[in-house]
């Protein structure tokens, strides 16, 4: 049941720490990041990318690995990076960002099929989502958007990952292609982890903070 409920926690959490944080993406939230995109990837590379190499082909799975890491730069064309905490919403705007609500529900539905009973990648996405659903609530509420609107993208988007665990364990037409839609998946994943963790920060000067966050990242994934 954890599979399930832990996506839509994480949601919560994430909306809760919008409201507590009033500084738009503060220190502590980027810190939040550099951990998910840690512990999102060790926890990819420790638990998902074996378990894919041991059912299908090495080549195929490279290759459907890079179609997940290409899907992963198409959704971000629409959604501007909000899934590795790239969040840009004009405040004067009224119209519903259908184009991101569209491509973060695609990646959020998604990333729910790499959830099973036997690994611990539920911990994972819990993790990830946490501070991407702070920023994107963050945003939300600064914006012009009804509070209708708001409760409809955030309910959307926490069910999102849950439908998509629920319909890889239901449907027996996915199931002779679990194996390659989770090849997708790792390929997804490890663009948004390596993103969070490369991308420059200020003046491309080491952040110490960051660093020590990203190890224990690392370390709690190993752990697990």
């Amino acid at each position: 049941m954890d599979k399930f409920l832990l996506p839509l926690l994480a949601v919560v959490l994430g909306f809760i720490l919008a409201l507590i944080t009033k500084k738009q993406k503060s220190w502590n939230t980027k810190l939040l990041l550099s951990f998910s995109g840690a512990f999102l990837l060790a926890l990819t590379l420790f638990e998902l990318l074996p378990e894919v190499y041991n059912h299908l082909d090495t080549k195929l799975t490279g290759l459907f690995i890079m179609c997940g890491i290409m899907l992963q730069i198409v959704l971000e064309l629409f959604s501007k990076g909000a899934e590795h905490g790239h969040v840009h919403i004009h405040k004067n705007k009224t119209i519903f960002p259908w184009l991101l609500f569209i491509s973060l529900c695609i990646h959020s539905f998604l990333e729910g099929f790499s959830i099973h009973d036997h690994n611990d990648m539920v911990y994972g996405v819990l993790v990830h989502k946490i501070p991407i659903a702070t920023l994107i609530t963050m945003f939300l509420l600064q914006s012009n958007y009804t509070k209708l609107q708001i409760g409809g993208f955030l309910v959307a988007f926490a069910f999102m990952t849950p439908l998509g665990t629920w319909i890889s364990h239901n449907s027996t037409f996915l199931a002779d292609y679990a194996h390659m839609i989770n090849a997708v998946v790792i390929g997804i994943f490890f663009h948004i982890s390596t993103t969070i963790l490369f991308e420059s920060g200020d003046g491309h000067k080491f952040n110490f903070s960051k660093f020590i966050s990203i190890i224990l990242g690392v370390a709690v994934a190993y752990m697990i």
